[in-house]
């Protein structure tokens, strides 16, 4: 019985210290629940933080995004070397205009002959909404930027097309004031030693002159004129070969009716102001002999955009550098052609012409390949003879088509686009062509915009606003 009565004691006593476990559980879920609720406010207070943080940020990018995009704009057009306003007044007037004027701090200025640079600084203060609330009232945000216009080191090869049709309508003339336009634009003072001009007057052949054609490795059969052939494979190239032995083009004319024993239009061009005047910065010379340009004989675009091309190409750089050392071109221009992986220098070429490709002849060989034959057509008109002295069955065993209008284009379009491949700048305009050439012209552009299609007149606005676009405006930070 005793042991009973202990027993139950001691159950009683579970139960006790239970209802006491119980008590003490309910009074912490009652602590808890408080606890949860202080939790809940304070992440409640850092998210909505957290969006006030995001908002002020954003807000302070905006403003620095268009204080950038002002200050981008301004500098640029303080930059231009056309610019005649002081450069710190003109970005002043962009600032003041967009209505961040107090934000300008400062704007400087280096130019030189060839060259401005302009620099400006700026900043916008945003004050907070929420960031406040952590201690920080403001945020700023700078801006920054350089622009610079520099007429770098250019070599433009003048390709200008001096076949008989620009005779007609006043067109040699029209190109005579336009090429000179083009001349005095890019030699100006500032521009001395900075640019070199090669000027290549084509018709149905391109007279390199002795200049260029003494310099290279030439199977000479007379001395009326410098004209040399290139294998076809050679358009496929802007290098000029120059351990290739290249034929010397034949001294004749052909193409007049056969009536008058007529020698003034020979299909080489042989005239002094005929030839390729290479690497010159001398506006004067350059002038002067665009001045005596003349029309004469046909059409061979190729064969004046390979000479043109070549004068660009590193391959020259050895007779470049021969002239020199003669005294024929300025040794400022020492080194030139540059590589094609300078890119601090633009190559490009104006091709100019008044039509399109059609038939060049060649005397067959056996009629041209001893000197008494050389002097012979020296003096006699192909075709002059040829009605006059020869039998009309026998016509055509006295010469043969060497290039025709479906070659000439697609040759002409070879050498476009490996000019374009080296990076080279091809400006083209047809004038007053008819629709195919004008499509060629087009084609052989580097971009639409490089073409330009004029009449009359007009042409010289085009050489004007090809040389005000050698200039290369870029931003540089």
């Amino acid at each position: 019985m005793k042991r009973l009565g202990t027993d139950t004691q001691s159950s009683v006593t579970r139960d006790k210290m239970s209802l006491a476990d119980m008590i003490a559980m309910a009074r912490f879920v009652r602590n808890e629940d408080g606890a949860l609720s202080i939790f809940s406010l304070f992440m409640f207070i850092m998210i909505l933080m957290a969006a006030g943080v995001g908002v002020d940020l954003m807000m302070n990018e905006m403003k620095r995004t268009k204080l950038q995009h002002t200050l981008d704009r301004a500098i640029l057009a303080a930059a231009d070397l056309d610019q005649e306003l002081e450069p710190s007044e003109v970005v002043s007037d962009y600032f003041a205009k967009a209505g961040l004027a107090s934000h300008l701090q400062g704007v400087s200025v280096d130019e030189g002959l060839n060259y401005k640079e302009v620099s400006a600084t700026a900043e916008t203060v945003t004050d907070t909404i929420f960031m406040n609330l952590l201690g920080v009232d403001t945020l700023s945000a700078p801006a920054q930027g350089t622009a610079e216009e520099r007429i770098g080191k250019v070599e433009v090869s003048m390709v200008l097309d001096i076949s008989g049709s620009m005779r007609d309508n006043n067109k040699i003339q029209n190109l005579r004031g336009a090429a000179q336009t083009f001349v005095n634009t890019v030699l100006a003072d500032e521009t001395e030693d900075l640019i070199s001009v090669s000027l290549v007057p084509y018709s149905e052949h391109v007279n390199a002159g002795p200049l260029l054609a003494d310099r290279l490795n030439v199977d000479w059969k007379h001395g009326y004129s410098h004209c040399l052939e290139f294998p076809d494979s050679h358009f496929a190239s802007t290098a000029l070969n120059t351990q290739h032995e290249y034929e010397q083009m034949q001294h004749y004319q052909w193409n007049f009716d056969g009536v008058n024993n007529a020698l003034n239009d020979t299909v080489c061009p042989r005239y002094s102001y005929e030839r390729i005047r290479p690497w010159s910065q001398d506006a004067d010379q350059l002038n002067a002999q665009i001045q005596q340009l003349q029309p004469r004989a046909g059409t061979s675009i190729f064969l004046g955009l390979k000479w043109g091309t070549a004068l660009l190409d590193p391959s020259t750089r050895g007779i470049l550098g021969s002239l020199v050392g003669a005294g024929e071109v300025d040794s400022t221009f020492a080194g030139r052609p540059v590589n094609y992986s300078d890119h601090e220098s633009l190559k490009t070429v104006i091709l100019m012409t008044d039509g399109q490709h059609d038939k060049s002849f060649r005397i067959s060989d056996w009629a041209y390949n001893s000197p008494s034959e050389y002097y012979h057509w020296s003096r006699y008109n192909l075709n002059y003879y040829l009605w006059n002295y020869v039998s009309s069955y026998y016509h055509n065993q006295f010469r043969y088509q060497k290039y025709d209008a479906t070659k000439g284009d697609t040759l002409l379009f070879d050498m476009c686009d490996a000019a374009k491949a080296n990076g080279i700048v091809i400006w083209s305009i047809g004038f007053e062509t008819q629709p195919h050439g004008s499509s060629v012209m087009r084609e052989c552009a580097s971009s639409p915009a490089h073409f330009f299609e004029v009449e009359g007149t007009a042409i010289i606005d085009a050489f004007t606003s090809i040389a005000r676009q050698i200039n290369q405006l870029r931003l540089t930070q």
